[in-house]
């Protein structure tokens, strides 16, 4: 057998929405652009999307949720064409907000994963109190709940991304300053935060699922409370610790939109077959037109770090 490939950083993306060529660039095509175009494109068995290889860097679209996160990153791992045992590995992609901590146009560094599926959730019709959270822990789910990244690792990322300035636009201030009241929390500019994710393949919204996820962080002793959510961090992490491989891992998260209902916006109205519109579109009641400046704000953190893994500054 021929010898293996080594690769110093995996770029993890989930989705692009009009493909590496389109006019709109997702979470994959800044990172494509940057450091795989012309470079090798390999199949994988098992995965839905190629991995693109350039001088060491490797990106793969991962697909949307848990399941599909999962199976492509353990199918690339036991290729036996790749060597990934001095390999960074980016997480990177959009996420919706924690309401009254960060705002949409936030890039999180993430300091743990913790799933939002396992547990017993409830309805709040069938509580007897509907004003609690709906979300109660069980005693079976082991260390599968959560997942910290590795401190030294992180602080070292931190240091080099914590003064960046991510970029919103007029539009998004004014849907935030509408939906919450002035708020000064919802005023400020985006930041780099650090923070925990809550990882679900539910693409859950509204006050009753923000409280939710607020619990599951402090239960599970998340080091930062909860910040974003999304829907397949979590995988990757429970992946890459099968494989010994945790302490490798780098999660950055984009804010897109919030995660309860703005404007007074409800369930039917936001998600009801007549009225769905991509949250990738301009004219999203969700995102605003915030959807590709998220994108340059997530590749702005990131590109720092690919650099600095490349330059063997991590």
């Amino acid at each position: 057998m021929s010898q293996r490939i080594p690769i110093r950083m995996l770029i993890l993306p989930k989705f692009e929405p009009e493909g590496l060529d389109g006019a709109l660039a997702g979470e994959a095509r800044p990172y494509y652009d940057a450091y795989c175009r012309g470079g090798e494109s390999y199949s994988i068995p098992g995965c839905a999307s190629p991995l693109y290889v350039k001088d060491g860097v490797a990106l793969i679209i991962t697909g949307m949720g848990k399941i599909n996160a999962a199976i492509t990153l353990t199918a690339l791992l036991l290729d036996p064409r790749f060597d990934f045992s001095g390999a960074y590995f980016l997480s990177t992609g959009c996420a919706g907000s924690a309401a009254g901590s960060t705002v949409m146009g936030d890039v999180v560094l993430v300091t743990a994963t913790a799933d939002y599926d396992l547990g017993h959730h409830a309805d709040c019709r069938e509580m007897e109190d509907p004003e609690r959270p709906t979300w109660f822990a069980d005693n079976y789910s082991g260390d599968a709940v959560c997942c910290r990244m590795d401190p030294e690792l992180t602080e070292r990322v931190w240091h080099l991304v914590k003064d960046l300035q991510p970029r919103t636009t007029e539009k998004t201030r004014a849907a935030m300053r509408a939906a919450f009241g002035g708020a000064p929390w919802a005023l400020r500019d985006p930041q780099v935060l650090r923070g925990t994710v809550l990882t679900g393949d539910n693409y859950w919204k509204g006050r009753y699922g923000h409280e939710n996820a607020a619990l599951i962080a402090k239960t599970y002793g998340c080091p930062d409370p909860y910040a974003v959510s999304e829907m397949e961090d979590h995988a990757l992490a429970r992946v890459l610790s099968r494989f010994g491989l945790l302490a490798r891992l780098i999660v950055i998260r984009g804010s897109v939109n919030m995660d309860v209902f703005m404007g007074g916006l409800t369930p039917e109205a936001l998600w009801a077959p007549e009225h769905s519109r991509s949250i990738t579109s301009s004219e999203s009641a969700e995102a605003a037109d915030l959807f590709p400046v998220a994108m340059q704000n997530i590749f702005g953190v990131g590109r720092v770090i690919v650099d600095a893994a490349l330059a063997g500054r991590l």
